[in-house]
């Protein structure tokens, strides 16, 4: 039995190769620092040994692979067992040349973009399994409907979440270029990372990379409305076919949507035919440009019939930290969403507005990302929060000054402030819990968090106090 060893084992990424692995009849050991809930709980069940501190013992000696995370500990310099592992003589990869070897003939769907790779890729991965495909599939977030975030399916295709972000500390080409995709789906080329991509052409280059390696019978799926995707297009040698949510200039488009009861009705057209009539749970018109995404892309390849999609759909319960209702059945309500860019966290408050409109929206955000602590960015908070009623402003991480100017807590403050939202600054997850007491009612309100960190674990005690409530 092949042997592979994980070093830096214990995020959503790796986690999920792992898992792929086991899957494919590898044995797994790992090691990490970071070794807590939920991604532990998550290692446990896998019954992968995992060692809690990095040492050059940690490496089996029958190990075949040696897979090594991209976190900023994980460099020779300053981490032995990375040292150790590549002078070991043993292959080394990063975690999306892993999963290239893993893909055999399987047709490669990739979903590529800005904002909404987690919730586009597990939509599509979901119909495929609700369908009865088995398909393969590699999501970089928790799915609520599934038990695992990777898995290794026996069908013939391989559903991958295609991010732009490095492969590894010695490999600077972004990780949805090792995934050999035969079909994509491109949400958005909305500028991000920029500690990583300073630049947008920069950031747009490596999606450039992606849509010219498609071969000439492949399929690009791309977003009517995501921004810059027309110039990335251009280096297309595939077909590319054009959907939205709202756009009817687009091949595939949402029409007659309609809400009620938290659930969203729309009919699906292609060339202003209609398909079929989909419902989805997901709250928000993001969540139905996705989907109608998702069903182009499935659609355009007969991977399933248009009864298999709505079926699929109306059964999707969504990703975990997506605008995920954490007290449901209670008041106020209580959404976390992964606030990691503007769009994303602007996307998720726009969504809560519409979607409760007469309440007093609370925002607690943590500008955690490299971009929302750059000081290029400050202009964002001019409009980030229109229409909140208050933000409840976390202290910033301070990791990562040595690559970019940071902004502190007292400036991003004064530019919300400045914008005509007020703001409580919060430093501890005591004050922020203290503070919500003090100031949320149970009729009037509803809170959002927007983050892609943890509130130093207030998330948790917030809806265990509203659940309460």
């Amino acid at each position: 039995m092949p042997h592979a060893h994980f070093i830096g084992l214990c995020g959503a990424g790796m986690s999920a190769v792992a898992k792929l692995l086991l899957d494919a009849g590898w044995s797994v050991s790992g090691s990490d620092e970071g070794f807590y809930p939920p991604i532990s709980l998550v290692i446990q069940r896998y019954g992968i040994p995992c060692a809690t501190s990095y040492e050059a013992s940690n490496i089996p000696e029958d190990a075949d692979w040696i897979v090594i995370g991209k976190h900023a500990k994980l460099v020779p310099d300053t981490n032995e067992e990375v040292a150790a592992a590549l002078e070991s003589g043993k292959r080394v990869l990063s975690f999306p040349e892993a999963i290239a070897e893993l893909l055999g003939a399987r047709k490669s769907l990739v979903v590529a973009g800005s904002f909404g790779k987690s919730s586009c890729t597990a939509l599509a991965a979901h119909v495929l399994r609700h369908a009865k495909k088995d398909p393969s599939y590699f999501i970089g977030a928790e799915a609520l409907d599934f038990p695992d975030n990777g898995h290794r399916g026996k069908g013939n295709v391989f559903v991958l979440e295609g991010d732009e972000y490095p492969a590894a500390n010695w490999d600077d080409r972004s990780k949805f270029l090792f995934y050999k995709a035969s079909a994509l789906l491109v949400t958005s080329g909305e500028h991000d990372h920029v500690n990583v991509f300073p630049t947008l052409t920069d950031y747009l280059a490596p999606f450039e990379q992606l849509v010219a390696s498609l071969p000439p019978d492949g399929l690009i799926v791309a977003c009517w409305n995501g921004a810059h995707l027309v110039r990335v297009m251009k280096e297309a040698s595939a077909p590319v076919v054009w959907y939205s949510g709202t756009d009817t200039d687009a091949d595939w488009f949402a029409s007659d949507t309609f809400r009620e009861g938290g659930v969203t009705h729309f009919t699906l057209c292609h060339h202003g035919n209609p398909i079929c009539t989909l419902t989805t749970r997901q709250l928000g018109e993001h969540s139905v440009e996705n989907t109608v995404g998702v069903a182009a892309l499935l659609l355009e390849q007969k991977l399933v019939t248009p009864e298999e999609l709505a079926a699929g759909v109306a059964a999707f319960s969504g990703v975990r930290r997506r605008l995920e209702r954490l007290n449901p059945g209670t008041e106020p309500p209580l959404y976390n969403d992964f606030g990691s860019s503007y769009a994303k966290c602007r996307a998720g408050i726009t969504t809560i507005l519409q979607s409760f409109p007469g309440k007093r929206v609370r925002v607690c955000f943590e500008p955690h990302t490299f971009s929302f602590r750059n000081r290029d960015a400050l202009h964002w908070y001019d409009t980030l929060f229109a229409g909140v009623e208050r933000v409840y402003l976390f202290q910033p991480p301070a990791h990562g000054a040595a690559t970019h100017t940071q902004l502190t807590q007292d400036e991003i403050a004064a530019r919300i402030e400045a914008s005509g939202v007020a703001v409580t600054v919060i430093s501890s997850a005591d004050a922020l819990l203290s503070a919500l007491k003090a100031d949320v009612s149970t009729t009037a309100d509803v809170v959002l968090f927007e983050t892609s960190g943890g509130f130093d674990g207030a998330i948790p005690r917030v809806a265990e106090w509203l659940r309460h409530k």
